[in-house]
């Protein structure tokens, strides 16, 4: 039996992989980004850039709130952010 507060190992897993698959969207928010980004005022048309920008701040903005969802699901025991999770916002340069 686990002592008061500790998660059984299922709930651990399940938390663990609820974090991996953010990580994941962070991933893809980044690249969907960059996508976006590099297209911004190519068009001639005036209409399709103003579509681009908004595309691209809606990005932006989804990528910050999957990564405070992220922060408020990453444990708190450990005083410095899991070498994992601090490798994946470096890699996106969050």
């Amino acid at each position: 039996m686990t002592g008061k507060g500790a998660k059984p190992p299922q709930a651990e897993d399940h938390a663990r992989g609820q974090r991996d698959g953010l990580r994941l969207a962070l991933a893809i928010l980044a690249a969907e980004e960059a996508k976006w980004g590099a297209l911004l005022g190519e068009s001639p048309s005036w209409r399709t850039n103003a579509i681009r920008e908004v595309r691209y701040k809606t990005l932006q903005v989804a990528q910050t709130r999957v990564r405070t969802v992220l922060n408020r699901m990453t444990p708190r025991t450990a005083d410095a952010i899991d070498p994992e999770v601090a490798a994946t916002l470096e890699k996106l340069g969050l």
